[in-house]
């Protein structure tokens, strides 16, 4: 017993390290076309307007947004390890394609390749982590592995922005460089990664419930999609999935087009400062999701979404403040500004896809509810791409505040709603006909 205890924790390290570093990865040909955004505007040989830009971070985010309704009910069933691993592998070679090959139809369709492959990470690696760490610690777990996404997010952009504009000084290199970092990732993930602690020869960390002969039988015939099933049955789930999508245009904005918004308003910071400007936003997204899993597991007992309610209210300010702050022509001002945005963004983003998902979809149908959730934020993303290119920065950011408003008070019923786990007089034999209870909060 006390060697299980001890190699299951230096697995969960070893998981811990591994996924948090692919997700992180998959931020780097993510990021990739924001800051190649910068040089296409500008070269003669392959000019892209906003409008069309905007319209190829559509069909990235509408391929991502149904890559996550499908990729975690797959992860469920086959395990995150083939999942992540290819979709890291095709990321990276998408990448290259568009830094090799500057047409239209190219770049189009590698952004569906690309919205597809980077959908893979966020359920299929919240599963991996489920597996591995029990409900109690998984606010504070999920809370710190959430900073890979904003750390991704910091790096990614001067990383790609350097290579492009400074040490090779074309957009191309945006793309290269970035796919160089994933393919190395690919490579350990592949090396590192397991399923869950069965794959190694130890106990699950939450033993399943004990079936009867006949449920046992009738789960091995369960399909695919009983999980699915199950949970659209869930209120809070579905809740988590609304207030997602209203949460989740605010941050691909700013993950899309910061470098943009930036230098349109303040073009005397040059394209390398502009880059690095809205990394303020992803660096306080390192804190955010911390801070918010600790006062989840700490204060709220496991509750996951009073501090998402708090921390959405505070965004809603600091959203309506920014476009003020930009015209003020302050880099101090606009950096303070994104670095508040992000504290208050990234916690509520992280908790509700993150913990809170897996916590109320349970642990057969935690990638799926991961995914279904992250499925519902990444049709609310899609607007996050579209919109800046179309409509004037200003109305826009107004809009991505009543959204964050929006989703503060839809979660406002569920203030005390808990993971089933924690009320085992409310848990429920998950995938098992005639034994499937809806958790309510």
């Amino acid at each position: 017993m006390n060697k299980h205890i001890g190699t299951i924790k230096r697995w969960r390290v070893q998981i811990f390290a591994i996924t948090w570093l692919a997700y992180a990865a998959f931020y780097f040909t993510r990021k990739a076309f924001s800051v190649a955004k910068l040089g296409i505007g500008e070269d003669p040989t392959f000019h892209l307007d906003k409008m069309a830009m905007a319209n190829l971070d559509g069909l990235y985010l509408a391929a991502y947004a149904i890559g996550q309704f499908t990729w975690g009910i797959l992860a469920d069933r086959y395990g995150p390890r083939v999942v992540v691993f290819g979709g890291l592998l095709i990321s990276a070679l998408a990448a290259l394609v568009m830094g090799t090959f500057a047409t239209l139809p190219i770049f189009a369709t590698c952004m569906v390749i690309q919205g597809l492959a980077q959908s893979t990470g966020w359920s299929g690696l919240c599963k991996n982590l489920g597996s591995f760490y029990p409900a109690e610690q998984r606010g504070r777990v999920l809370g710190l592995w959430s900073s890979c996404y904003a750390f991704g997010g910091l790096v990614a952009s001067p990383f790609a922005g350097w290579w492009a504009y400074t040490l090779v000084g074309s957009w191309h290199a945006a793309f290269i460089s970035s796919a160089a970092v994933v393919a190395v990732v690919a490579l350990l993930f592949f090396i590192f990664q397991r399923n869950k602690p069965e794959d190694v020869g130890l106990p699950a960390v939450e033993p399943a419930p004990q079936l009867t002969a006949a449920e046992a039988d009738a789960q091995s015939r369960i399909s695919m999609w009983a999980p699915l099933r199950e949970i659209l049955r869930n209120r809070t789930v579905l809740t988590l999935g609304l207030a997602y999508f209203m949460l989740k245009p605010a941050r691909y904005a700013i993950l899309l087009w910061g470098p943009v918004i930036v230098f349109e308003q303040m073009p005397s910071v040059g394209k390398v400062g502009a880059a690095i400007i809205p990394t303020a936003f992803e660096l306080a997204g390192l804190l955010g999701p911390i801070m918010i899993g600790l006062a989840s597991d700490k204060l709220f007992g496991a509750r996951r979404l009073p501090a998402c309610v708090l921390s959405l209210l505070a965004l809603t300010v600091s959203l309506a403040l920014f476009m003020g702050a930009l015209h003020t022509g302050s880099v101090l001002l606009v950096v303070a500004l994104l670095f508040v945005m992000g504290l208050t963004l990234y916690g509520p983003d992280s908790m509700i896809s993150g913990a809170a998902a897996i916590d109320f979809g349970t642990a057969k149908a935690g990638a799926t509810a991961a995914g279904f959730v992250n499925g519902c934020g990444s049709v609310g993303a899609i607007l996050g791409g579209l919109l800046p290119g179309y409509f004037d920065t200003v109305t826009v950011f107004i809009v991505f505040a009543g959204c964050a408003l929006f989703s503060a008070l839809v979660l406002v019923p569920h203030w005390n709603s808990r993971p089933a786990s924690l009320q085992p007089e409310r848990a429920f034999v998950p995938n098992v006909p005639m034994a499937i209870k809806p958790l309510r909060s």
